[in-house]
């Protein structure tokens, strides 16, 4: 063997890199050992154990435990001291108080609260910070409790209420005075803030004062609170004045919406009004100074409260079913205060009142889901008549609260104008907000989308609001389905593809509606869906004509107007009092035109759709005539002539030809069996003869063509009606000459190499002789024990199974051999 490199010049490298490695190895044992030392001269390393010691397990079992920092520990110390000490005073205040004279119990509180107070002064100057806010916070806990001494010994008789309102408004003054002389403590001023929300509350409920006071003083808290978290510079107290401002003033804007909600009418609620204004007032206030996130969110509050505020005088003079347009009114005014000299808190006003046009939108939504829902009731009553109601009754909406929601078309039409108009002037209304609003270059189709879709529903639940007759209703469904499509092809030719697609789909709602509405009498039927034909043609033209309209789009269109066509056929039964069966043929009508249809559009994308769905009507009327033997056989014979028509064509020629001899051999035999005949051979083998001679000479000019094409037919004219009949015929002369014919078959076209041949004997052969074992077959199984069934099942599974791929590779061999025939 050949070494690369040689063995002692490899030997060499491996040395070199060894004493590399041994004094890099050093280097590192050295370094160690002066972090080592390092490490015992200022103490235990806080991430791990001292070296040679065993790692303790921590509390998860899983790792080793940090060791506590001198830090920790004494946070901790200084936290249960000052916890023991607060204990302490709690017990001597509410037990061994009633032991001293007045004169002691002066000197405790006086000696014991100076006491707390002063310390941390002292410990401050000597830097234990820690230690400081410890006693800091037993001397706030001492405040409190001398506050409550004082009430239960000097002053058992005051007003509980007043005075806790009293003493929180002392002690926040006494600890903001506290906090400020020693600056570096960090509690007493956000204690401060703390006791600062409880005194006009306490006062307001010592004084039995009603809800709008209260309101009003949780708001004058919430401004002071806000006050503090402008000013303050230290990150606690803002943080807690913060919280502290969200929930005075939350709770008090809450309550005044709840007086002005709840108002008897326009009088009553002026006052809560008045106090929603002010909120909104002192949210702006704040916002202007606040971070870009806090002022967005001051000015949501401001917008919202605004809208309740003006909006609630005149919604509390009105009906139930108006006071959402009120509001909505306030919220449209309210866009225009984005002008104002407010910063980013006039971005907040926008979101508000688009909030507010959204809440509108979905309480108005309501009977839009119950109307558009409506029209699928009138599937099981066609042609009863014009219901009763009138456009309510058609929908099934006749128990629903009209007058409570009385207002939703008006809410949802201004809302559309309001987004149309957007989306119309979209550039020269951002030039009017300004650098207030910037939104994305999305947002203006949303507009309109969005426009589009509450301008249709608006309309669609007007006749039911309005209680207007059934046939207002109808024709106010077709008028919005036809004005949508127009609108879809507007928007395509603009370049607005989401309104185009948003007016495309209310259309095609909006169709569906009027379509089943019009179920309800006879000559709506025929009106309408004779409309709707006439409306998808000139959609699927208007849409092909439009550049960058995808091809499924057109033929979606086309197809429609196929199946609206499909209707009035099959109705047209009805009205000349036709059986079903016999209303089959003029619904060929659809399959015959769509064929014309296809060869005069020939490769165009909407083409095959369209023939499709003429078939799939063709394939209706066969359903419609399968309860007589006769019109089916007639059906059948007229869909095999449509079919023959289309494989003349020759795009259509492969699978149409194949369709066409299928639909003619299964007419004749439903012909024969109306008739009666019992030997078809009588009649399939005149028709198989010439047949196989015209195959015959197909192949001798056209070597290539498949002997399906030539023989196919031909061969299952003859040999399905006989195999049909040998299956039903008690005797073994036709079974015998069929398993003749089929054998003699079989092997022509194995020797041949005709595919056709040696599938239609094969198979025929094999149906034959399983009809003539199955009598046997059924014997031995009753004579067998059932347990052999499920034995030779699982014997042939395993030997299967065992073989897998052999027979896989058997199967593929056949697969190619059938292949390869013609």
């Amino acid at each position: 063997m050949e070494h690369v490199p040689p063995p002692a010049e490899e030997l060499a490298l491996l040395d070199r890199e060894l004493a590399r490695l041994d004094a890099r190895r050093a280097q590192l044992l050295t370094r160690r050992a002066w972090l080592l030392r390092a490490l015992e001269a200022t103490g235990p390393a806080p991430w791990g154990p001292p070296q040679g010691s065993v790692a303790p397990w921590g509390p998860g079992g899983f790792g080793p435990a940090r060791p506590a920092s001198k830090r920790s520990v004494q946070n901790v110390l200084l936290v249960l001291g000052g916890l023991l000490l607060a204990v302490a005073a709690l017990a001597f205040t509410l037990v061994s108080w009633g032991d001293l004279g007045i004169g002691g119990r002066s000197a405790v509180l006086t000696a014991v609260t100076a006491g707390a107070l002063a310390a941390p002064a002292t410990l401050l100057r000597r830097g234990l910070a820690a230690t400081a806010e410890a006693l800091a916070a037993v001397a706030s806990v001492l405040m409190v409790l001398d506050a409550y001494a004082v009430y239960a010994v000097a002053l058992p008789d005051a007003d509980g209420a007043a005075y806790t309102g009293t003493a929180a408004a002392v002690l926040a003054l006494l600890w903001t005075a506290y906090g400020l002389l020693l600056g570096r403590l960090k509690l007493p001023l956000p204690l401060a803030v703390v006791s600062a929300q409880l005194p006009l509350v306490l006062w307001v409920w010592a004084a039995d004062g009603g809800p709008l006071w209260f309101s009003g003083a949780l708001l004058v808290t919430a401004a002071l609170d806000g006050v503090v978290a402008l000013a303050a510079g230290r990150a606690s107290v803002r943080v807690v004045a913060c919280v502290a401002l969200c929930a005075t003033g939350g709770a008090g804007l809450l309550v005044a919406l709840v007086e002005s909600l709840t108002a008897a009418g326009p009088a009553g609620a002026v006052a809560p009004g008045a106090l929603l204004l002010a909120g909104a007032a002192l949210a702006l206030a704040g916002a202007r100074r606040a971070p870009v996130a806090f002022a967005t969110a001051g000015g949501v509050v401001a917008g919202l409260v605004a809208v309740a505020a003006v909006g609630g005088v005149p919604a509390a003079g009105v009906p139930d079913g108006w006071r959402v347009l009120a509001y909505l009114l306030c919220a449209g005014a309210v866009l225009f205060s984005v002008r104002a000299p407010l910063g980013v808190a006039a971005r907040g006003l926008a979101w508000a009142s688009a909030a507010v046009a959204a809440g509108a939108v979905l309480v108005s939504l309501v009977p839009v889901t119950v109307v558009a829902a409506g029209p699928v009731t009138r599937l099981g009553a066609v042609w009863s008549g014009a219901p009763r109601g009138g456009a309510r009754g058609a929908v099934g909406a006749t128990d629903l609260p009209w007058d409570a929601m009385a207002s939703a078309p008006v809410v949802l039409l201004l809302v559309a104008v309001a987004l149309g108009a957007a989306f119309r002037w979209w550039d020269g209304l951002l030039r009017w907000a300004g650098p207030v609003l910037v939104p994305a270059p999305a947002w203006r189709g949303a507009a309109g989308a969005a426009g589009v879709a509450l301008g249709w529903a608006g309309l669609m639940v007007l006749p039911a609001a309005l209680d207007l007759s059934f046939a207002a209703a109808r024709a106010g469904q077709l008028v919005l389905a036809v004005a949508a499509f127009g609108l879809a092809v507007a928007g395509l030719r603009a370049g607005a593809r989401a309104l185009a697609v948003t007016a495309g789909a209310v259309g095609v709602a909006g169709a569906v509606g009027a379509g089943l509405l019009a179920l309800a009498t006879e000559a709506a039927t025929y009106t309408a869906f004779g409309l709707l034909v006439v409306v998808f043609v000139a959609l699927a033209v208007a849409l092909d004509r439009q550049e960058g309209v995808a091809p499924p789009v057109v033929s979606a269109a086309a197809c429609a107007a196929v199946a609206c066509a499909v209707v009035p056929l099959a109705a047209l039964g009805s009205s000349l009092g036709l059986a079903v069966y016999e209303a089959a043929v003029p619904l060929l009508a659809v399959p015959a035109v769509t064929v014309l249809v296809g060869a005069r559009l020939k490769g165009h994308p909407v083409a095959v759709p369209v023939e499709v769905t003429g078939a799939a009507a063709g394939v209706v009327a066969v359903a419609m005539a399968v309860d007589d033997a006769r019109f089916l056989a007639l059906v059948l014979a007229l869909c095999g002539v449509l079919a023959a028509g289309t494989a003349l064509r020759p795009e259509r020629r492969p699978l149409a030809g194949y369709l066409a001899t299928g639909l003619f051999v299964l007419a004749a035999w439903v012909r024969l069996a109306v008739s009666g005949v019992s030997a078809p051979e009588a009649y399939t083998l005149p028709v198989t003869v010439p047949a196989l001679v015209v195959g015959v000479l197909r192949r001798r000019r056209d070597p290539s063509a498949s002997s399906w094409t030539a023989y196919g037919a031909g061969l299952a004219v003859t040999l399905v009606p006989s195999l049909g009949a040998a299956w039903t015929d008690p005797h073994w002369t036709r079974p015998l000459l069929l398993g003749v014919a089929a054998l003699g078959i079989t092997l022509a076209g194995a020797r041949l190499r005709l595919q056709a041949l040696l599938v239609l004997g094969g198979v025929v052969l094999a149906l034959d002789a399983l009809h003539e074992l199955a009598p046997y077959v059924v014997q031995v199984a009753g004579a067998l024990p059932r347990w052999v069934a499920p034995a030779l099942a699982g014997v042939l599974l395993l030997v299967v199974g065992a073989t897998y791929e052999k027979r896989l590779r058997d199967a593929r061999r056949l697969k190619e051999a059938l292949g390869r025939m013609r």
